[in-house]
Formats: C-alpha cells, structure tokens, sequence
C-alpha cells in the first residue's frame, strides 16, 4: 500500500516537475519512466478538475466538445510514431553520446541533474523559438496554436511531425550528459507544460517547494483568467499567465514567451512579453475546422501553393526557411501588417456602448424626447474617438477625411440643439 501511495505521489508530482534528483537519476536510458504514459491519468484528473473549477468559478464550461476531442486526437496522433520506435529526440542523442561524447558527466551527482533541467529547458527555448520562426518548422507546430480555446486538452493539441525535427537542439548536451539524465528531463520539460494551459485555477508551485496543488481564485484578475498571478514566480518560471500570452493572436502576443519550464530564457533573449490586453487565442488567421489531419497537415499544403506563385527559385526556398508571414521584400521574419486586427478589449467595449448609443438616441430622436440632443452628443463623442484611433474607418479612404468633419458639424449641431432645448425649458418655466 505504501509503495502504491509514493509510485502515485511520483508520477502526479513528475506533471509538475517536483521530482527530486535522488528518486530522477538512473544509471542507464532502460530503467528511466515512461513519465509522460504513466502521467495520462492525472492528465484526465486535472482535466475534469479544470472543468468543474471552470463551472464553479464562471458558470460555464471552459471546454467545448468540438474543440476538446480534436484537441485529444491530435495528441493522440502526435504519439503514434513512438509505437514504431523510440521517439527521435533520444535516439538521436544515445547516437551523438556513444560516437563524440567529450566528456562523461555522473549520471547519479545532484549537479548533473540540475545541468541537464537548464540545458534541456534552454534547448527547448530555441525548439520552439525556431517553431516560430522558420515556416518549415511553423507548419508542424501550428496544430499546437489552433485552438482558439485555452485549457488543458490544448496542452495535448500536439503535431506527428514537429519532433522530427526537434532533436537537432538537444545534441549539444549528449557531448558530456549521460543518455539516462536526458531521458527523464526531456519527460519532465515537457509534462510541465501541461498545467500552464488553463485558466481555470488549477496549478502547483513549481520546483521542489513544499507547497501541495492549490485553488486559486484572484478575483481582482483583470482579464477574467483565473490564474492571475503568482508572485515572485513570475520572473523565473513559466506560468499561466505567461503561457497565455503565448497562445494569443493579439499583436503584443505574437512570437513572445518561448519558455518551456523557465521563462529567463525570453527576459535574457527579449522575447519577453506581460499580458496586458485581453489574449484572443489562436491561429492569426484561424482554420475553422475541427478535421484533425487537416488540422496536422494543411499548413504544409498552403506553403507549397505559396512557393509556386514566385518565379525567382530564391523565393520559394525562402518561403520555406523564412518566417510564416515573409514575402519577397520584406525582412526575415516578415511583419505584422497582413494581420487581421484584433481589438483590445476597451475598444470592444467602446464600439459596443456606440452601437447602444445609437439606437437608444434614435428612439429618443423619433419620440422627440427632451435627453435625445445629450444621448446623441455623447454618440458623437464616442464616434470621434473611434475614427480618431482608426478602430473605425469608412468603406473608402477617400471618405476618412469627409466623414469625421460630418462627425464634428453633428457635434456641434446636436450641442446647439441642447442649448437651445434648455433656453427653451427655462423660459417656460419663467
């Protein structure tokens, strides 16, 4: 019963990298856990933990069926190679290890193990950085960003293909760590990441602190998440609210918090970004499909309709090798400018209290009714504001200029009707 009680204890606290060198550190790669099988039952326990603070917490489900099982296909998916053989991460290091290795750190000293988190989390940073950054490498990644959901199934929402390519940044290390260390922390990197998808306050400090899986529920949490903020944390670990970041397609959010379990790597590299406006999540320009190979493999598909169109031979390889939105003439990684906008949330709120404005004025214009000339200059105020931040703009150019001094003359015409009404009223009253 109590060696049930700890192999339990092992494999819920390995989710959250809680192992401790001691009960981590093997002699050889055979005897190392599958912790990311053996995890798959907490995964589904934090999954339904998720779904029932989301209730509590929202009233609402934080999970949508659609969305949840193509998310739990596509990590399904992702895992089928490895029935066919070990995945190519390890077999390409065992590989690099026997061959070249320089020097043979123990496989069984405290400050191996602790090397080996750095270096895996680090070779991790620039995976995933390169995932971005190259279009070849974004279009294996991209199934991991097309949920426009964020919970935990997102975590699973994982590409067949990406670690075919991932391995290539772990070779460095096989030069003095043992096989065996880097097969646990290749594991532990990545079921870390699965608990800062959510928003539905279920987390674990992490890094061997002596603090048990809380509930958090800041309610002071300005954008509605319910992880808010974990203090101190923040500017070393990974968390939900960094992650979140991630995930979104808002233009503050693209190509910025990179980190598997520690987020130095993006402060010291400057791929750093805070939350600030609400996240919108997924793709920038979404699929809208719950298909699941269509949802692996299209991306593939569009780069090669995209390579065709050049003529010049450096053009297509470039549209490979490049960044997604690159286009002859532009930088590297392209640019933003092609992005559909994503509105902050004031300005969401702002077009909504004018469209509210406008009707209500309207009616109170019909009925002729004494607060219709201060409704309809508030209307006007708001409109102005709006053309003047661009968040609305005529159907032409041309008109942008014509529009706001019509904007401006009903200003000034709906001001002089208030002012008139209350002479009006006044003189009455006398």
């Amino acid at each position: 019963m109590a060696a049930d009680v700890a192999a339990a204890s092992r494999g819920f606290r390995s989710v959250f990298s809680l192992l401790t060198p001691n009960e981590s550190s093997f002699q050889t790669v055979d005897e190392v856990p599958k912790y990311v099988q053996q995890a798959t039952p907490y995964f589904v326990g934090l999954m339904l933990l998720e779904l029932l603070v989301g209730v509590l917490r929202t009233g609402g489900s934080v999970v949508t069926l659609s969305d949840g099982v193509t998310s739990i296909s596509a990590g399904m998916i992702s895992r089928l190679p490895l029935l066919l053989f070990r995945g190519c991460e390890l077999t390409a290091y065992v590989y690099v290890w026997d061959h070249f290795h320089l020097m043979d750190l123990p496989w069984d000293s405290a400050w191996t193990w602790w090397i080996t988190l750095l270096g895996v989390d680090l070779g991790y940073y620039w995976v995933h950085r390169c995932s971005h950054e190259v279009a070849l490498l974004w279009a294996a990644h991209q199934v991991h960003h097309s949920s426009e959901y964020y919970n935990l199934t997102t975590a699973l929402r994982q590409s067949v293909a990406q670690q075919f390519s991932s391995w290539i940044f772990y070779l460095p290390l096989a030069l003095a760590v043992p096989p065996s260390v880097f097969a646990v922390h290749i594991q532990l990197n990545l079921l870390y990441q699965f608990w800062i998808h959510t928003e539905a306050g279920v987390f674990c400090t992490p890094l061997h602190t002596p603090l048990l899986p809380l509930l958090l529920t800041r309610r002071d949490d300005p954008f509605g998440s319910l992880i808010s903020d974990l203090g101190p944390l923040e500017w070393i670990f990974n968390t939900p609210k960094h992650h979140r970041v991630h995930h979104g397609r808002n233009i503050y959010c693209l190509d910025k918090n990179y980190g598997g379990i520690l987020i130095i790597w993006d402060r010291l590299f400057g791929t750093f970004a805070p939350e600030s406006d609400k996240v919108i999540y997924g793709l920038v320009f979404p699929i809208r499909t719950f298909e699941t190979l269509h949802v692996q493999f299209h991306y593939y598909s569009h780069l090669w309709k995209r390579s065709r169109r050049y003529r010049n031979v450096s053009d297509k390889i470039l549209t490979f090798i490049n960044g997604p939105s690159w286009k002859p003439g532009k930088r590297r990684l392209g640019d933003y400018q092609d992005n559909p906008k994503v509105l902050p949330q004031g300005t969401v709120v702002a077009l909504t209290a004018h469209v509210l404005l406008t009707l209500t004025a309207l009616g109170y214009v019909i009925d002729q009714r004494p607060w219709a000339p201060f409704l309809e200059t508030i209307r006007c105020v708001v409109l102005m504001i709006l053309l003047r931040l661009g968040h609305v703009t005529p159907v032409l150019p041309s008109l942008a200029a014509p529009t706001q001094a019509f904007v401006s003359l009903s200003l000034i015409y709906w001001i002089l009707q208030g002012f008139s009404q209350r002479l009006r009223i006044n003189n009455k009253s006398d």
